[in-house]
């Protein structure tokens, strides 16, 4: 390449970087005056932005820019001069000659000669038809009086500022900007991160010493002792004069201990200031305005607007909102699927709105702002809101819940069926929506990013969705936990609240672990198991949870141990691992031990694959230490009713009773815990009563455990059928009786 074709290539790069962004001044600034035609300040920023595009079109060489340019100048100096008064009609093909403004920065566009040709000579014959109709106008208008006052005068158009050929480097508001690859500023976000956590590694170093510190200390006062001691006794000069040397030795030990101690303390924290500095620094070259995310998106809301035939305007609070790049990347899709669903499901016509009693420009309003260490982002609309009949129609119609179910669901229910893949409120499919790729989607990008969203609704008055992501994705703020003896991290912005269960507060409905949380049932299950982790031994006492939550899916996981809240830097797994199950990242604390952090959509999945296949584990409750241990007894039934009743029976005797609700649960409980007795019905679904026996006297470890069964069938080759697959003792319901089954438990394994 000759330095001339250099030259170019450069000055080419340049062109495209100006006209993206007088772009941006022409669609803002056009979307303002379509609203107020009059205004002056954008007629001037229009006029001088294609000006500007004008003047640079022409210096790198490109003749349709400078045609384009040149026509849309003229349209916005009449329109400044008072003598055209801009329509929509004109908004449209300002903003189609700032489209293809951008085309033509661009080479292998596609933008062809007749394109530019066509859209001159249409601009041209509407600006004169413009200006005719404003003349028309005048001519019919009352002749005014005379005035002193002097005619405004439109200043010439200041010719656009020669840029640089320095490419790299560029001016921004009086600072120097220096133009840095994306793959630069990652590696040095990483090693600001990754020293921020070294950082705190000195702290550890500091504790030791200052623990030697009192060590030392304890030791100068027991050889004081000693001294005192000894020279009571009258022992000899000689020794007494070595002890006062080895006290002499500890004391000047100690004071340069606390010297180093003193240093080392200071040396940490002006560390730990340094790397903090650093690193927010490094993340602040990252860090854009929200506003950048919204680019294009005014003019996306109104296009689509008006070819549905309605007036929408988007209004954007917390503009200047710093987040990273990368979130902002990651954003900007499911961002444009909740806009144009407000667009299209949301805003009514402008007939319906003024039949409602509503202005006919609906509003579109996003807000942005910081909070604890999160992006959280309000998006809503003045629309209609969820019809919830329609929508319920809708569930049954696809057959998702049964109508009697779906007349007893709240409102937040209903609304969570949204967010399912494939379900869409459309019964046509059009190129905005009733392709039932939405809110699924949304949910699911949102998700990768580590953050939630949540619909809220009024009927009649809009919608709102809630967003929340974090401001980076280099580091996140977890609650780390120790599952199987090692260390994991649930991200905190995916977790709704920690608890300390106390053993009674836990409780066995349908033979699984559930506890009382916030008026609802949680179901509980084991961080173990759903990690393939051995068990570990957790601290005595309360059972600690994490509660975890998507949609109306709601778990507790059970953990051994609460380490803390903690920043780490998130180190991405090896890509040639391929996705690790409930896994997302590792990290290393602050004393280098690493961390995996948890994919907690990830771990939903893996509890409901759990429950469908009947493996979930129980959580041993304990008991308290001195504690006399109480017989524990399995009840295996089909029927609410029978189960309940032999439970309560049980339970007012002394014994500790679990419940199963058919032999593949009971099955899977008795592998999973110990029991004393087993009683179980014959006929339940999935594995019957005689099935389950069979299996217990063929298992080595239960083989020995006392079966009584309970059924309604009372033959005698029924009974004989029972006590043959290896049931101690068999009783029929229809002869039942509490004191039947309580005397025959206490013959079986005595009294509680």
């Amino acid at each position: 390449m000759t330095p001339d074709q250099m030259r170019d290539a450069s000055m080419l790069e340049l062109f495209q970087l100006e006209a993206e962004a007088q772009a941006q001044v022409l669609n803002a600034g056009l979307l303002a005056l379509e609203r107020n035609p009059t205004q002056a300040d954008q007629l001037e920023a229009c006029m001088r932005a294609a000006h500007s595009l004008k003047g640079a079109a022409r210096i790198v060489g490109i003749d349709a820019g400078v045609g384009i340019a040149h026509v849309m100048e003229d349209c916005l100096v009449s329109a400044q001069n008072g003598q055209l008064r801009l329509t929509p009609e004109h908004i449209d093909a300002l903003l189609k000659g700032t489209d293809l403004l951008l085309r033509v920065a661009k080479p292998d566009s596609g933008v062809t000669p007749g394109d530019v040709a066509a859209f001159v000579e249409a601009m041209d014959i509407m600006s004169r038809g413009g200006l005719m109709a404003m003349q028309e106008s005048r001519l019919a208008a009352p002749e005014p009086e005379l005035t002193t006052q002097p005619l405004p005068v439109t200043p010439e158009p200041t010719p656009p500022a020669v840029v640089a050929e320095e490419a790299p480097v560029a001016d921004a508001g009086g600072e120097r900007v220096l133009r840095v690859t994306a793959e630069r500023l990652n590696r040095l976000l990483d090693l600001s991160s990754k020293s921020l956590v070294e950082s705190q590694r000195l702290k550890p170093f500091l504790t030791s010493m200052q623990r030697m510190k009192r060590l030392q200390t304890g030791a100068s006062r027991t050889l004081n002792g000693v001294h005192d001691a000894l020279n009571e006794a009258n022992t000899d000069p000689q020794t007494l004069e070595l002890l006062a040397d080895a006290r002499r030795l500890v004391d000047e030990c100690q004071q340069l201990l606390t010297q180093q101690a003193s240093d080392l303390d200071e040396f940490s924290w002006q560390s730990e200031q340094r790397a903090q500095l650093l690193y927010d620094t490094a993340l602040a070259c990252r860090l854009r305005p929200f506003n950048d995310v919204l680019r294009g998106q005014e003019r996306m809301i109104r296009d689509l607007a008006r070819d549905l035939g309605k007036q929408v305007r988007l209004d954007v609070e917390g503009k200047k909102t710093q987040v990273d790049r990368e979130v902002l990347e990651k954003l900007e899709a499911p961002l444009v699927h909740l806009l144009r669903n407000a667009v299209d499901h949301g805003i009514e016509s402008a007939e319906a709105r003024t039949r409602a009693g509503k202005p006919a420009e609906g509003v579109i309003s996003i807000k942005a702002r910081h909070q604890a260490g999160l992006l959280v982002l309000e998006l809503s609309d003045d629309g209609a809101g969820i019809d919830l009949q329609r929508l319920s129609a809708a569930i049954a119609q696809r057959q998702l819940s049964t109508p009697e179910t779906i007349a007893q669901m709240s409102e937040e229910e209903l609304l969570s069926f949204l967010f399912l893949p494939g379900f869409s409120m459309r019964d046509t499919v059009t190129e905005v929506s009733g392709r039932g790729v939405g809110l699924d989607v949304v949910q699911h990008m949102v998700r990768q990013l580590r953050g939630a969203i949540e619909l809220r609704q009024v009927p009649g008055q809009g919608a709102t969705f809630h967003l929340e992501v974090p401001l980076t994705l280099s580091v996140v703020r977890s609650l780390v936990v120790t599952i199987g003896g090692e260390a994991y991290a649930f991200p905190l912005a995916q977790i709704e609240r920690m608890l300390e269960l106390a053993p009674e507060d836990i409780v066995q409905l349908e033979g699984r672990q559930h506890f009382w949380h916030e008026g609802r049932h949680v179901g509980l299950v084991a961080a173990h198991q759903l990690l393939q982790r051995p068990e570990g031994e957790a601290s005595a006492g309360d059972i600690r949870v994490v509660v975890i939550r998507e949609r109306d899916a709601v778990y507790g996981v059970a953990v051994e141990r609460f380490i803390g809240e903690r920043t780490l830097v998130v180190l991405p797994i090896d890509a040639r691992l391929g996705k690790v199950q409930d896994i997302s990242a590792g990290a290393l604390l602050d004393d280098g031990t690493p961390v995996l952090i948890l994919d907690v959509e990830d771990m939903l999945r893996s509890v409901e694959k759990l429950l469908s296949t009947g493996r979930l584990e129980r959580i041993d409750r304990g008991r308290q230490a001195g504690a006399v241990a109480r017989k524990r007894i399995l009840v295996v039934d089909d029927s609410l009713t029978v189960r309940e009743l032999e439970r309560k029976l049980l339970l007012q005797r002394g014994y500790d009773v679990a419940v199963a609700v058919d032999g593949m649960d009971g099955w899977n409980a008795l592998r999973s815990e110990h029991f004393d007795l087993l009683v179980s019905d014959i006929d339940m679904p999935r594995m019957d009563g005689i099935e389950l026996v069979t299996l217990i006297r063929r298992d080595n470890r239960l083989q020995s455990l006392p079966v009584m069964v309970v059924s309604y069938k009372d033959r005698e080759e029924d009974r004989r059928r029972g006590l043959d697959a290896g049931a101690d003792y068999y009783l029929a319901k229809a002869s039942f009786h509490d004191e039947a089954l309580l005397d025959a438990v206490v013959d079986l394994i005595g009294e509680p």
